[in-house]
């Protein structure tokens, strides 16, 4: 078993190392679209916020499966030709951005509206009342959820194996396919998503008790 877990190290690492890019490509782009279009779904007019509505309802409502095969085959007739990798990483955005359209109107929107008022009262301008009042007393409440949904996004990175890209998950069954031994490799392959989303999770106490001084 040591034996099978030392030989596939180099290979593991290789397909680690795309499933670490795919992660943080994917979570940094959800993250900004996330929060730009959270912010116009609690903020912006009644035709954005109803565009945003829709598509994070749709966008939930279909298996992750689904929707990387849906952009995969259905965005080169029309016109776009998209890599495996890039097609993957859209489909797994997307699905991400809209969790993090929802973490940002629950946190945002737990915040009471007097706090907006006041901040306007004083003179500040939008950006200066999200800022300076808005933000800082949201993080705290928005945190918790998007690690989470940092670790799921970790995990459902294992997807894009589906569309051939070499990703951790690939790489153990290459490996699979010359060793004929697969419990150990699969033990191996465990502890690696565990090593990481441990770290996340420890990760996710230490930014809590960061932001815990915040007063309600």
């Amino acid at each position: 078993m040591l034996e099978a877990i030392i030989y596939s190290l180099p290979y593991l690492m290789g397909g680690l190392g795309m499933t670490l890019l795919v992660s943080l490509i994917v979570v940094a782009l959800s993250l900004v679209a996330g929060v730009v279009l959270g912010v116009g779904l609690i903020y912006g007019p009644l035709p954005l916020r109803l565009l945003i509505r829709l598509l994070t309802d749709c966008v939930r409502g279909i298996p992750i499966l689904v929707l990387i095969f849906a952009v995969y085959y259905g965005l080169p007739p029309l016109g776009l030709n998209l890599s495996s990798f890039w097609a993957a990483v859209l489909a797994l955005t997307l699905f991400k951005t809209a969790q993090v359209i929802e973490y940002v109107r629950g946190a945002v929107s737990s915040i009471p509206g007097g706090q907006m008022e006041a901040a306007k009262s004083i003179g500040l301008i939008f950006s200066q009342r999200l800022r300076y009042v808005i933000f800082p007393q949201a993080i705290r409440r928005f945190l918790p959820p998007w690690i989470n949904g940092v670790t799921d996004a970790v995990k459902g990175s294992a997807l894009v194996s589906l569309l051939g890209v070499v990703d951790l998950m690939t790489a153990i069954n290459q490996v699979i396919g010359r060793t004929y031994e697969a419990m150990p490799l699969y033990v191996a392959g465990a502890l690696i998503y565990f090593a990481i989303n441990y770290s996340l999770s420890s990760m996710s106490r230490l930014l809590e008790r960061r932001f815990a001084y915040i007063k309600e």
